[in-house]
């Protein structure tokens, strides 16, 4: 069931002396209760944006988000059922106040615990879910007396004080320990299986967006230049982007094809660098002919969302001169 509709998200970002930047660019997708999609893409190219907008941190420039079938981004019901995980454990967890208190105050505010005995064993459910036991010592202790991983473990637990229908995951162990991401990795995972969750998860590490993610999506300077099952994206990419992505990463099972072209890829950059510097705008073009090896006269003008195979788009003239169909 689809649970979240997303319809060209656009977020502007005011300049001084220099109009707007964009920041996304008519950003499309929908959220599924029960499954993960990942968002992946290099420093920069506007995911996290994309998550803040959904989390109405920052106010979108254009587009609509349905929840439910129905535009609502404003409202306490739209903050229950969409809830985030930042990035940052040391920074999303107030140090004054111990962690029985940070899981008191969304069961209170949101309504979802009566006050005393309740609540107490609310905050003891919540803990034991994300495997932080005793719950009765870990409620008493503050956060600097927690590991990283047990304090992303204590705001994972926050995010679902409220008994949300989306969570969205901003590079949620990307701070943490080697040995214990894939700890909160698979905590998350069983989470949404055992709560029917509609999962974002917002990385750029493709082997861990393939294990678990079904779907990925791949961004480049604000818009979405490829999109498919996970399998098919980081093993058979078909946008030159994310062919240069795969082959950067030695755990994503990068072809030599991918590599030689992630070679030729580097190259152009290097050649086209003050090509690079200039802003490309939007409806100029596609953003990534400064990098690309295959880039073409086509290329100055911004190419369509074509389906390159079963479930799988790639915005690129490659694909549709090579007989891609209209996405979906």
């Amino acid at each position: 069931m689809t649970v979240l509709d997303v319809t060209d998200l656009t977020v502007d970002y005011p300049q001084r002396g220099r109009g707007t930047f964009r920041a996304v660019d008519r950003v499309s997708f929908s959220l599924v209760a029960g499954r993960t999609i990942a968002l992946v893409g290099e420093s920069g190219s506007g995911k996290s944006t994309v998550v803040r907008a959904l989390a109405r941190l920052v106010a979108p420039t254009g587009g609509e988000i349905r929840l439910g079938g129905a535009r609502r981004t404003r409202g306490a019901a739209y903050r229950r059922a969409v809830q985030m995980v930042f990035q940052d454990p040391f920074a999303s967890l107030n140090p004054a106040h111990t962690v029985g208190h940070h899981l008191r105050r969304p069961l209170l505010v949101n309504e979802r615990a009566r006050r005393g005995a309740d609540v107490a064993a609310k905050v003891a459910e919540l803990l034991r879910s994300v495997n932080l036991t005793p719950a009765d010592d870990m409620a008493d202790k503050r956060p600097h007396e927690l590991s990283g991983g047990q304090r992303q473990r204590v705001a994972i637990a926050r995010a679902l004080a409220p008994d949300p229908e989306v969570l969205l995951a901003d590079e949620p162990v990307s701070m943490l320990d080697v040995s214990i991401r894939l700890e909160i990795l698979g905590l998350l995972d069983r989470l949404k299986e055992e709560r029917g969750l509609a999962l974002l998860y917002v990385t750029h590490d493709l082997a861990t967006a393939r294990h678990f993610s079904s779907e990925v999506m791949v961004m480049y300077r604000g818009e979405i230049v490829e999109r498919g099952p996970s399998d098919e994206v980081i093993l058979a990419p078909r946008h030159p982007y994310t062919q240069l992505l795969a082959a950067a990463a030695p755990s994503s099972g990068a072809s030599r094809e991918q590599a030689r072209a992630a070679r030729a890829a580097r190259l152009a950059a290097r050649a086209r660098r003050d090509a690079e510097r200039r802003e490309v705008v939007a409806g100029d073009g596609c953003r990534f002919r400064p990098r690309c090896p295959f880039a073409m006269d086509a290329c100055t003008r911004r190419p369509p969302e074509v389906r390159v195979g079963p479930g799988h788009g790639s915005r690129c003239w490659l694909g549709a001169d090579g007989g891609g169909r209209p996405w979906p």
